[in-house]
């Protein structure tokens, strides 16, 4: 996928008509759409639940650094206008792409299978790796054979259905604030090339916010309570930005919201992925949060109207509205899980096991030979699976 996402993307640089660039974003569209959920599916196949955050953290704290770097990169490639007779925002397409392709093809020796089959690993190790993935509730780090019903469990599960208004929340305004950064920075007065520069320090901040946030969500492990702060924040800048006719204030309210936005994705893609056991069921659910949320840039990438300059009430209350819907389903994912630990610790949840007396058991949880066999069978839904707040 990478290989191809950068191969599409240097297509863009040799383009010359409408027909031509709809092919490309088609085409790049196909690229990424699996890319960002497949390889958070692959971290959360390898790291225990409280090591997820930062490891997603730092994954995605390059796309802060590469928002941190696209506008020097685009300032600097901007130059090349005219070598080899092209424009210079042809370049930009035709570089990054280039650079892209060799990421891909290298990625077929550095990229490893999963811990059950991975090359690089002892067998010591491969059995040390399995075991604690599975003492952290994580029974299919050995394999797991696939099973259609496992897409349905997570079709029928409500936290699939709340996660994707958790990654609507984030998603859309993430979309918003990285296409129009520099234009709302330009109210500040500043040409497009000066705009560009001035978003290097808010792209480095909020890098600074995603990591310590994964890092403070895999110590304390209260991702949904740091959601609802994070939401919290992104609420407050975006009521500055809708509120604001003072360049510097909303300035500073647009650090605000880069504080809230990124952080937020691994936070929240790390706590719902902890949430949910299986391989196949995990990476339906995530999928689909993703693909969803994605699926929201579609309309918040059109809504900073040029009829609404310089200050975009309209486009600034859209994100804002997104940024409370990401709050509210925080917090009705919390509130969910809770009553549910709090129905398997009163063992409404217990399954039926032939060879144990359980006068909690009920028929309608399920009936198996063993203990394991249940797990294997229900993942999350296992009576002994707690859900991490």
């Amino acid at each position: 996928m990478i290989f191809f996402w950068g191969v599409v993307t240097t297509l863009h640089g040799i383009l010359h008509n409408y027909g031509g660039l709809l092919a490309v974003r088609i085409f790049l569209g196909v690229a990424e759409a699996g890319m960002y959920p497949g390889i958070v599916f692959y971290i959360s196949s390898w790291y225990k639940r409280s090591e997820l955050g930062s490891r997603v953290a730092v994954f995605f704290s390059s796309a802060t650094v590469a928002g941190a770097f696209s506008g020097l990169l685009s300032a600097a490639i901007h130059n090349m206008d005219g070598i080899g007779g092209l424009e210079g925002w042809r370049w930009i397409f035709i570089l990054e792409g280039l650079f892209t392709v060799l990421v891909g093809v290298a990625s077929f020796w550095v990229i490893q299978d999963f811990p059950e089959t991975a090359k690089f690993v002892s067998e010591t190790e491969r059995v040390f790796i399995v075991r604690r993935l599975q003492g952290d509730m994580k029974l299919s780090a050995a394999g797991e054979k696939y099973k259609t019903k496992y897409i349905w469990q997570s079709l029928k599960d409500w936290k699939t259905w709340v996660a994707m208004g958790i990654y609507m929340g984030f998603d859309g305004p993430l979309f918003a604030f990285s296409l129009f950064l520099p234009t709302i920075i330009q109210q500040l007065g500043y040409k497009s090339t000066e705009a560009n520069l001035l978003s290097v320090p808010v792209y480095a901040w909020g890098c600074i916010m995603t990591c310590a946030i994964g890092f403070l969500g895999d110590r304390i492990g209260h991702r949904g309570y740091i959601n609802l702060v994070l939401f919290g924040t992104g609420l407050a800048g975006y009521i500055i930005l809708v509120a604001s006719r003072t360049p510097g204030l909303s300035y500073f309210a647009v650090f605000l919201a880069a504080s809230a936005i990124y952080p937020t994705i691994p936070n929240s893609v790390a706590w719902v992925a902890g949430n949910v056991e299986g391989v196949y069921k995990r990476g339906v659910t995530l999928a689909m949060a993703i693909g969803f949320g994605n699926i929201n840039g579609a309309v918040t990438s059109n809504i900073y109207r040029a009829s609404d300059k310089p200050w975009y009430p309209m486009g600034h209350g859209i994100v804002l509205a997104y940024i409370a819907i990401g709050w509210i389903c925080s917090a009705l994912f919390i509130v969910l899980l809770k009553r549910e630990n709090a129905a398997r610790d009163r063992g409404e949840r217990d399954e039926v096991i032939e060879v144990i007396d359980n006068k909690n058991a009920h028929e309608r949880n399920g009936r198996y030979e063993s203990i394991l066999a249940a797990r294997v069978d229900k993942g999350d839904e296992w009576s002994g699976f707690r859900y991490v707040l």
